[in-house]
């Protein structure tokens, strides 16, 4: 049996889509967990409903994982819904007895309104998520070592031995666990393209650089904490391009001949970007799209700073 998790404050109408689907999945041996702060009552006989009370993601996965049932845990984001053989792409992995967890791409809705698809398309982009974009869109199958639980399948023995989530971190929580996992454990964890769920996304411009902050102040504050997956020369991209484009600016207005320079680097930027980003016959998405890009670049390089001297980040301190 596979118990499919489902983190959520309360009930609302993402919630009802992520159900929905989820019954209609083409593996029938599964269960429902979903952990709200407050009961509300679901008629079906797969879905349980277990209240948790306030508390982050991270205990309420907790909570689910002591009451399933399933020899596989599947975690699932509230605003996220699974394709109809994600189960069934996902177990085959789990014949080989060294993969602990699956996960796989977490792509955009066909249905998402403009400023919501023009998000996905950041994400989707190389200019905005590099060497990672395999997350957001269907890549060729392969080893991972960090993976998020908006799409993360493990084998409960695994995830019981090694304490569940033992971090408050959110998001981060699976940066942690999918430590514990490869390099403590020596175990695997597989990207799957056909394990596909659909996220929504949030929309330009605030709410999506409100998710940037989000992540780039956990992956800064984890390069101290957490190296061995968050020590790398692709998270600091954009801390680089974002220190060219203040000093550069700055020795530009010193030295005209370094001006040259600086506005040659913005140019070639600005032509990589929509090299990348570019959507045919839709002008208004591509330059929707290509400032989301240049304004995640700048979020992003701004609050990694922040999570690298931060001493301690808030969700530390919750119960």
């Amino acid at each position: 049996m596979v118990s499919i998790i489902i983190a959520v404050k309360g009930f609302n109408d993402l919630l009802k889509e992520s159900i929905q689907k989820c019954l209609k999945l083409d593996y029938k041996d599964y269960e429902i967990i979903i952990l709200p702060d407050e009961e509300f009552s679901y008629d079906d006989p797969k879905v349980r409903v277990i209240p948790t009370g306030p508390c982050l993601p991270a205990k309420k996965r907790n909570i689910g994982s002591l009451q399933a049932k399933g020899e596989i845990l599947a975690f699932l984001d509230d605003d996220a819904y699974p394709s109809e053989n994600w189960l069934t792409s996902a177990l085959k992995n789990f014949k080989d007895g060294d993969v602990a967890a699956v996960g796989g791409p977490a792509v955009t809705p066909p249905t998402e309104d403009l400023l919501r698809r023009s998000s996905g398309l950041v994400y989707e982009s190389f200019a905005a998520s590099g060497t990672f974009r395999y997350r957001y869109i269907k890549s060729e199958k392969r080893l991972v070592d960090d993976y998020p639980s908006c799409n993360l399948i493990v084998r409960k023995a695994i995830f019981d031995l090694l304490g569940g989530f033992k971090t408050n971190f959110w998001p981060g929580e699976d940066t942690h666990l999918c430590l514990e996992i490869t390099k403590r454990l020596n175990k695997k964890i597989v990207y799957d393209p056909e394990a596909l769920v659909f996220h929504h996304r949030r929309p330009l411009f605030l709410p999506h650089l409100k998710q940037i902050r989000s992540y780039a102040l956990h992956r800064g504050y984890f390069v101290k904490h957490f190296p061995e997956t968050s020590l790398r020369w692709q998270y600091f991209i954009p801390t680089v391009f974002l220190t060219w484009l203040v000093l550069g600016l700055f020795l530009a207005f010193l030295d005209n001949s370094f001006a040259y320079i600086y506005a040659g680097s913005i140019l070639a930027y600005g032509l990589f970007v929509l090299a990348n980003v570019i959507v045919r016959r839709d002008m208004k998405m591509t330059c929707l799209v290509v400032l989301g890009v240049f304004l995640t670049h700048l979020c992003y390089g701004m609050y990694f700073i922040f999570g690298l001297i931060a001493p301690s980040l808030k969700e530390e301190d919750r119960p």
